[in-house]
Order: C-alpha cells, then structure tokens, then sequence
C-alpha cells in the first residue's frame, strides 16, 4: 500500500455555501472525505491530509503559496510515497509549472487536481477527481517521478497544461504533447512516462530535492493585440523587470511594421530584458524564422519559447534568474528543454517539421 501525503491547499472541491458565496472551509473536506465510504475502501492507498491555514481560493495564490507547497513536499518526501496537491482550478497551472521548476531531483510523483464543482454538491466532478488522482498513486507510485496534473480522467505532465474551459469538467489541455495516463475502465500510463520495471522493483531515491524558492526575480505577460500602442508595452518592459512572456499571434508573429513596437523590444532587450516569445493559439509553436513578422522580433533579440504555455514560461524565467545566470545564459536556456516543458525543433514530428520548412522556402521567394 502506497503512502500519499495529500497537501491541501483549498479551492472549489472543499468549499461552502456561505452568506458570501462558496469560500474555503476548514475541516470541511477532510470530514466529507471521512464520511464517503470509496475513499476508506480496499484498493485504496493510506493517505493522510496536511492542509494550509488559512486554506486559498486559487486567485490568491502567490509564489510565495508555491514555496510553502514546495517545502511541505520536501520536509515529508522520505515518510511518503507520492504527494496529492488539492488546489483551486484557476491557477493549478501555474502552480504545476512551478514546482516542476522548484523540486529538484524530484524522484517521486507529485500530482495536482481539484474540481470544477464542490465535493459537498449532489453532482460534482470532486470525487471522482480526488479518488482516481489516490488510485493512481497507489498503483503508480513507484513508477513515476515528476510534476503531473490529473483532471477528468486525464493525466498530463504539469508544466504542459493550461486552463481552456471554466464551465466544464474538461477544464485542462495539454495542446502540444497527448496525456501522460488516461482513466478508463483501467487507469493507463504511458510506457514512456514511467521508470523501466527491474527484477528488484522500482526503488524510488528518499532524498530530498532540493526546493528553489520563486518570486524574487521581477517578470510578466504580456498579450499582444491589434491597435496595441508601443508605450503600453514600453511600461511592462520598464525597469526593474528583468524577463517578459509575450504572448503573440500564429507562429509567434508581432506587428513588424510598428516601428515603435520594435524600438522598445529592441531598447529592452540591449538592457538585458529577456523577451520570450510564446503562441496565443493553444496549439502549435512559435518559429520566428518562419515569418517575416516573426524574424522582425528576432532581429530585435526576442527568443522563441517554442510551444511552451505561458504558465511554463513564467516559471521558468523565475526559476532561471533565481540560479543567479547572466542574461545571455538566461535567454539561450529559456530555448533548451529543461523540465519536458518544450519541444525543441529537432524534436518536432517529422511532418510538422517538412511543412515549416516548406512555408519557410515559398516565403523566400
């Protein structure tokens, strides 16, 4: 029987009606826990509940929120076997970003759900979230290592996820890579994603990571849109910032015949503003060599952030600046593939790889 310290950080799935609408509760959803008999029955993996005071609608949630999961990880890793972090739904990808950066070596699974509706409510995608997230410890736990999020039946690896739907119980996506596990009639993990079996068995490491705390360094997101003034963007790139998500159209284009526009991306940039370029469309990923849209941004100093989400490039531009790394080293880590959170070019599948190249040779003529 897989050990599994369940972090509680608060969110939809343990919340109350109250006089000011659903809030957090303490208590609340360890007692309903208790009261249901599927999570007491056979099958299912111990586990035990540490849960945050004051317990946090997601909204509130701050790096400094990331370090006090983080830590509780660490300080229980040896006396656990997976960890289940129950977090409100609006920035669970955030959070899962961040600890895939800030938890390192992570040699156990650490894996985040929650709910679109409370526990308590008669219909509610609670427990069948929080059940199947336990089960899937209990049979996996020796074989995964890393930071996962588990939503509707889905598990993905959690710097690949963002929010895509607030009224469904398919809240998440993973655009650019499948899901690691499915749960049907059998909960299903990919073979890629778990630990080669041993005739010994799997013997995950009790040491520790080592915990990177996030939050010091000074970065944002910024989304383009049509009409956009250079001085707004101006503003974000202003000093004390030190890295900047820009969130573009298609193939990570901007608008190259804004003079200004490109002005300040370059002014910052020779300042030593790292400017990441990420996608707005949730699938594909940004090729500024594709477009000459695209190669204005480059020439300017901008790098790609292939098809990271926004959540994972945020972390990671926090993590890197926390390792203390020169700008230059900032910006040429920010295009490697550290945590599983992008896809280099050479990584592509080959036909996405063929049509780019083809785009690229008719734009050149």
């Amino acid at each position: 029987m897989a050990r599994i310290l369940i972090v509680y950080t608060g969110g939809t799935i343990g919340m109350k009606k109250t006089a000011q609408g659903y809030a957090p509760v303490p208590g609340y959803l360890q007692a309903q826990i208790e009261a249901l008999p599927p999570f007491q029955s056979d099958g299912m993996p111990a586990f035990e509940v540490h849960a945050f005071d004051p317990l946090l609608d997601s909204a509130n949630m701050a790096p400094r929120d990331w370090l006090r999961i983080a830590e509780t990880i660490r300080d229980a890793y040896a006396a656990y076997d997976g960890f289940l972090v129950v977090h409100g739904t609006d920035t669970m990808a955030f959070t899962s970003s961040a600890l895939s950066f800030m938890l390192d070596p992570l040699d156990k699974p650490v894996v985040l759900t929650g709910s679109q509706i409370p526990l308590a409510e008669t219909r509610n995608d609670a427990q069948g979230n929080l059940l199947t997230a336990l089960l899937l410890l209990e049979q996996y736990a020796a074989r995964l290592a890393g930071v996962f999020l588990h939503f509707n039946d889905r598990l993905y690896r959690g710097n690949r996820v963002t929010k895509v739907n607030a009224d469904a119980f398919a809240a998440f996506d993973s655009p650019n890579v499948p899901p690691v596990g499915t749960a049907g009639i059998n909960i299903e993990i990919a073979s890629e994603a778990l630990r080669p079996r041993s005739p010994e068995g799997p013997s995950p490491d009790d040491t520790a990571p080592a915990v990177t705390a996030l939050g010091d360094a000074t970065v944002a997101a910024f989304r383009l849109f049509p009409g956009l003034e250079a001085r707004y963007l101006a503003n974000v790139l202003a000093p004390p910032v030190q890295g900047v998500v820009l969130e573009c159209y298609g193939s990570g284009n901007a608008p190259h015949a804004n003079t200004d526009f490109l002005e300040a991306l370059r002014e910052a940039t020779a300042r030593g503003v790292v400017i990441v370029d990420v996608t707005q469309p949730l699938y594909g990923t940004a090729d500024l060599e594709l477009y000459a849209t695209g190669r204005a941004l480059l020439d300017a100093g901008v790098v790609s952030g292939y098809d990271m989400t926004t959540e994972a490039a945020l972390a990671k531009l926090y993590y890197l600046f926390e390792q203390g790394h020169s700008t230059d080293r900032v910006a040429a880590l920010m295009q490697k593939n550290l945590r599983g959170e992008l896809t280099p070019p050479e990584e592509e599948p080959t036909s996405v790889g063929k049509t780019r190249r083809r785009l690229a040779r008719y734009r050149q003529r």
